[in-house]
């Protein structure tokens, strides 16, 4: 082993719920990486330093990696194979100078045993054999019940309910009086020597605390409400009329504070796990402020506590902008990073453009890292993720204001696509220029190309190299030539419209006007009037309201049209599906789409060359059928009566 070893299909067990990912070891620690799901996900770094004990275990159908950190935390890793273990325990006692101990499963149904409290670890021994383990940092109350019982009460994590069908909450125990590992007398019986060894270990008080910054009536976007939010300690509360959500702040990955416009400001908590509502999950929590609003507030902070543990994080007292004092307390309390707008400015130099996604109307944040659509549904989408990214013409109507707008489709490696719609086409450059300097890929003109920057290929574009879409948004055909921002503005409910593979090739100018779904500008419509009959001034209703039936018909998939190429990633799919079932029997579809996506973004360029060069010579194939396809006078379309003329 090198000095670092990958396991994939890892699950990470503790406090946040059950989750896959990927674990590393290396010389220097432990890191384990959600796999799955869509923008930022929950990383775990160990460093050696903080690492003090680690241990194994045969569990039904696998093994376990305990690992106990020097904070108080417990992580169970869980998905190893038996020669996996070996090495894994070899490298951690050669890397870190840590020896595994190995420890014994009971499985013989047994409920009553020993108890063994080690640091913040509760561990039940039937004989020498372990039944369970419980993190004493997951406590949040204990109780005596009569003289010889003892429960303890776990604290509630909205987010560990997202993963989970069942969550331990509760636990008892009993403690006779003939107990003999916790000698007691007559007015503290061994069950109360018992708690009181719980109360100095455990996180006992927690849930109960007073929190350390209130703010009251703060509009939720998502999950829609209004309510008083707490900060504590260690957690998120939102308390509202219908809904109560606790949070711990080691679910949240990152915090964004985002201008939406004079008047408002989001502020966007992003989960992993994600909160759940019925059964709607919640990555993100969408929080709304008055920008121009002043607070003033004193954390409810001992002073001890203020200057050790949150020195040079906190402060005594804030008095500013709501939504940075909630901010700042926030990131203090949680250690989350803070993500504020790049250098991206629209037209009319704000930070984001308007945009919709799934019929829902928001704005569209392009970041330094990513994209974020607001406010619903709030999508995170990273720049990594990005297989490239087209620029579409806007629409399926024959209205002539579609050229006032265009969508931008994002497809990810995933095979996973994203349209924001009704762009408007004076943002055309500036998404432009700022998606190609950032190095993504953008399907252009039909072919996918990396770009060095958007004002070299609006260069090419001048210098004779046909961007057809690029002139219909110089040109504003078939539309007014005004670049005002239009306040009126309707989002087109259709979510239809997909890219097209044939937009590259160059055709005649006929052709060109049927590539805008058969839109003819204004000067070929008076040409084609004067070749062809008068046309009538006044249309009767009958015929107008039969016309607008005709335009929104859908067109249907000709059958015997050919079939579109496969991408690169496509070929690599078929090729490792059935393996990678065959070794995870276990996992579902999207599981396995999910892991081949993410190793389809860790191979190099030689080891995709096979595939991308199949995905070359199936595009060079379907462009000489679809040459064939539409010569063909079956195929041909009729067009205009001046083009049969």
């Amino acid at each position: 082993m090198a000095d670092g070893h990958v396991f994939n299909n890892i699950l990470l067990g503790g406090r946040g719920g059950t989750n896959t990912g990927q674990l590393t070891v290396h010389s220097s620690g432990i890191r384990w990486k959600k796999v799955g799901g869509q923008g930022e996900s929950r990383v775990l770094n160990l460093e050696k330093s903080n690492i003090l004990a680690v241990s194994w275990m045969k569990i039904p159908r696998t093994f376990e990696v305990s690992v106990k950190a020097k904070d108080g935390l417990y992580y169970k890793f869980t998905g190893f194979r038996e020669q996996e273990v070996n090495n894994l325990v070899n490298f951690i006692q050669s890397s870190t100078g840590i020896t595994a101990e190995e420890k014994q499963l009971s499985i013989s149904g047994r409920n009553w045993g020993e108890v063994d409290l080690s640091g913040t670890l509760l561990t039940f021994l039937v004989g020498s054999k372990h039944a369970f383990e419980v993190s004493l940092a997951d406590v949040a109350q204990t109780q005596l019940q009569g003289k010889n019982d003892v429960s303890l009460e776990f604290h509630v994590d909205d987010t560990r309910g997202a993963n989970e069908k069942d969550s331990l909450m509760e636990i008892s125990f009993h403690v006779p009086n003939s107990n003999t590992q916790f000698v007691g007398d007559e007015n503290h019986p061994p069950a109360q020597v018992f708690r009181d060894k719980i109360m100095s270990m455990a996180d006992v008080g927690l849930s109960g605390e007073d929190a350390v910054a209130l703010f009251e009536s703060i509009q939720i976007l998502t999950p829609r409400g209004r309510y008083t939010v707490e900060l504590h300690l260690s957690f998120l509360r939102l308390q509202g009329q219908a809904n109560d959500f606790k949070i711990q702040y080691t679910s949240i990955i990152r915090l964004f504070v985002l201008p939406k416009n004079q008047s408002h400001t989001f502020v966007i908590v992003t989960l992993d796990p994600p909160i759940r509502k019925g059964q709607t999950m919640y990555p993100h929590i969408v929080l709304q402020f008055d920008t121009d609003f002043v607070i003033e507030t004193t954390l409810a902070m001992s002073e001890d506590l203020l200057n050790s543990k949150y020195k040079d994080k906190l402060e005594a007292s804030y008095k500013g902008l709501i939504h940075e004092v909630f901010i700042g307390i926030l990131r203090g309390l949680s250690g989350s990073k803070v993500t504020r707008p790049g250098k991206f400015r629209s037209c009319l130099d704000g930070y984001a453009v308007k945009s919709s996604l799934k019929a829902e109307d928001g704005v569209l944040y392009p970041l330094e890292k990513g994209f974020f659509f607001l406010p619903k549904p709030p999508t995170l989408i990273l720049h990594d993720e990005i297989e490239f990214i087209e620029f579409e013409r806007h629409g399926t109507g024959a209205s002539s204001s579609q050229y006032h707008y265009f969508d931008l489709l994002v497809k990810l490696k995933n095979d996973q696509e994203h349209v924001f719609r009704n762009i408007q086409r004076n943002e055309y450059h500036n998404l432009f220029d700022f998606i190609s300097g950032k190095g993504l890929k953008i399907m252009y003109l039909g072919e996918t190309q990396t770009t060095q920057g958007g004002t070299s290929v609006l260069a090419a574009a001048d210098d004779g190299v046909p961007d057809n879409y690029l002139e219909q948004i110089k040109e504003g055909r078939g539309g007014s030539d005004s670049d005002e921002e239009d306040e009126d503005f309707i989002a087109d409910k259709d979510d239809g419209g997909s890219p097209t593979d044939d937009s590259g090739e160059e055709e005649s100018d006929a052709s060109e006007s049927k590539e805008f779904k058969d839109k003819p500008t204004k000067k070929e419509s008076k040409k084609e009037g004067a070749a062809s009959k008068p046309a009538t001034k006044k249309k009767s209703k009958d015929e107008d309201e039969e016309g607008s039936k005709k335009r929104k018909q859908k067109k249907k998939k000709d059958p015997n049209a050919p079939k579109r190429a496969m991408s690169g990633f496509m070929f690599f799919s078929q090729t490792e599906r059935d393996p990678l079932k065959k070794d995870n029997p276990g996992l579902s579809f999207t599981d396995v789409g999910r892991a081949l996506g993410e190793k389809w973004k860790k191979m190099s360029a030689e080891e995709r060359e096979p595939f991308e060069r199949r995905a070359r010579e199936d595009q060079k194939r379907y462009k000489e059928e679809m040459a064939g396809y539409k010569n063909a006078p079956a195929n041909r379309d009729s067009g205009n009566e001046s083009d049969s003329a």
